[in-house]
């Protein structure tokens, strides 16, 4: 047996929201969402009301109910969060059958995606980053580093 160790979220800092069966191709969404990937809050929501295709809008809504997860239920501030994670699954293939002469049916597949957006809170994260930095180099050790190199030739004067 292989023991493998899942990573876990933290659940203090992210806020996710889902939503299942949209009525677009994963491949059109998988577009928009490499644009905003990694990207803040602010950023996405001004990036995704200028972009011409069709799929900005149920994604436009997804990233608002994120963020409305984030000030309600954790109190997160807005303009910390980025988008740390965003993924576009496929979801369910719809089938229909239109008719067509003689008596057959022609089938129409019409397939569905389910995104999902995880939001970060920043902010605790730039505490821990100060923190950090004051351990790995506290302001009462000093650091030099000599990087003054001299050759010295035997033939030359």
């Amino acid at each position: 047996m292989i023991n493998k160790k899942k990573r876990k979220r933290d659940p203090y800092t992210e806020v996710y929201a889902l939503r299942q069966h949209i009525r677009m191709s994963t491949h059109k969404a998988r577009r928009i969402i490499d644009q905003i990937r990694g990207r803040s809050y602010e950023e996405t929501l001004m990036i995704l009301e200028l972009m011409p295709y069709r799929a900005c809008y149920p994604i436009l809504k997804l990233i608002y109910s994120a963020a409305a997860n984030a000030s309600h239920n954790m109190g997160f501030n807005e303009s910390n969060l980025i988008i740390s994670k965003a993924e576009v699954t496929e979801g369910i293939t719809v089938k229909k059958l239109k008719p067509q002469a003689r008596g057959r049916g022609y089938l129409i597949k019409r397939s569905t995606c389910h995104i999902t957006i995880v939001l970060k809170n920043i902010s605790l994260y730039e505490e821990y980053e100060e923190y950090n930095i004051f351990l790995k180099n506290p302001g009462w050790i000093k650091k030099t580093k000599s990087t003054d190199m001299t050759l010295h030739d035997m033939y030359s004067k």
